[in-house]
């Protein structure tokens, strides 16, 4: 995710980092490379270019932008959900590590490092990639490697973490009534994998995303034949700024349609898991707690 204080109107104007410009700087070459070459062959020699009435490109291009505005939307929502979930993470995550001194210490220690394997699994989940070899020193090697097989790791952490309640309560370490309200907790963790299992696993449908995607690779690679004869050479910089527009928010949404990924407006789940774990250690009074992670090039992770 992109942090970084707002420059004024120029540094703005020219800012890089952050910007879609990068990833769409092939399509606006080509499309501007185009331009250019028919507008010269017009021009100067083959007279390629038909005069094609302008209204047709207006009616396309406000029909266009309205549908990217409507995708872009749905993807915004996703990505907002997405972030609204980890920050319930969080708040679950603190709720359980002050209700949890409830417990005598080894317990409450063992629950809270289960509670902190199921952040990093359900990380590692959610971007398909393997577990942090960090979890190892929070279970043994029996778990870790049941973990590593485990189908759906989070899921197998809460068990674990469940498992040390009703231990706990058998034990008459810890009543009815503070079992209840202490499972509540492990039940919200697992609600919020759920629901970010759900995003995951259902994107935006596929034709829909085609059809707005090629609609503008068409509508940019023929604007220059509404636009030549009216505009001349200013052709390739309408056209430019036009494709911009157009390329830009299509990128944009794809990029925020995957929220849980590593692009750079995606969300930082590696800062949001490392706030969490900074809590968790800190309620356990431990030695090595780790700072918090700082942007680097104003890119968090």
């Amino acid at each position: 995710m992109i942090v970084r204080e707002r420059p004024n109107s120029l540094r703005l104007l020219l800012a890089m980092q952050g910007s879609i410009l990068p990833q769409i700087m092939p399509q606006l070459l080509t499309v501007i490379g185009l331009s250019a070459l028919l507008l010269g062959l017009n021009h100067w020699a083959i007279h390629p270019l038909a005069d094609v009435p302008i209204a047709a490109f207006s009616l396309i291009g406000l029909t266009l932008s309205i549908f990217l505005v409507f995708r872009n939307n749905a993807c915004y929502e996703r990505w907002w959900e997405a972030r609204k979930l980890w920050g319930h993470l969080i708040a679950q995550v603190r709720h359980l590590d002050r209700n949890s001194q409830l417990l005598p210490a080894i317990p409450r220690q063992q629950l809270m490092q289960y509670v902190l394997v199921f952040n990093y699994a359900l990380l590692a989940r959610l971007r398909n990639i393997p577990l942090s070899s960090r979890t190892q020193q929070w279970l043994s090697p029996a778990q870790y490697q049941l973990i590593q097989q485990h189908n759906n790791a989070p899921q197998y952490a809460l068990v674990l973490a469940h498992d040390v309640l009703m231990q706990s309560l058998h034990q008459g370490k810890l009543s009815d009534i503070c079992y209840v309200q202490l499972n509540n907790h492990i039940s919200e963790c697992a609600s919020v994998q759920a629901a970010c299992d759900r995003i995951v696993s259902t994107p935006l449908p596929f034709a829909y995303s085609l059809l707005l995607h090629r609609t503008a690779y068409l509508f940019c690679l023929l604007l220059p034949f509404g636009l030549a004869h009216s505009l001349g050479f200013f052709t390739p910089l309408v056209v430019g700024l036009l494709a911009y527009t157009f390329f830009g928010l299509d990128a944009l949404g794809s990029e925020l349609e995957e929220p849980f990924g590593l692009e750079k407006n995606d969300l930082p789940l590696d800062a949001l898991l490392r706030t969490m774990e900074i809590d968790i250690l800190t309620g356990l009074n431990a030695i090595d707690i780790p700072a918090p992670l700082q942007p680097v090039d104003h890119v968090l992770t």
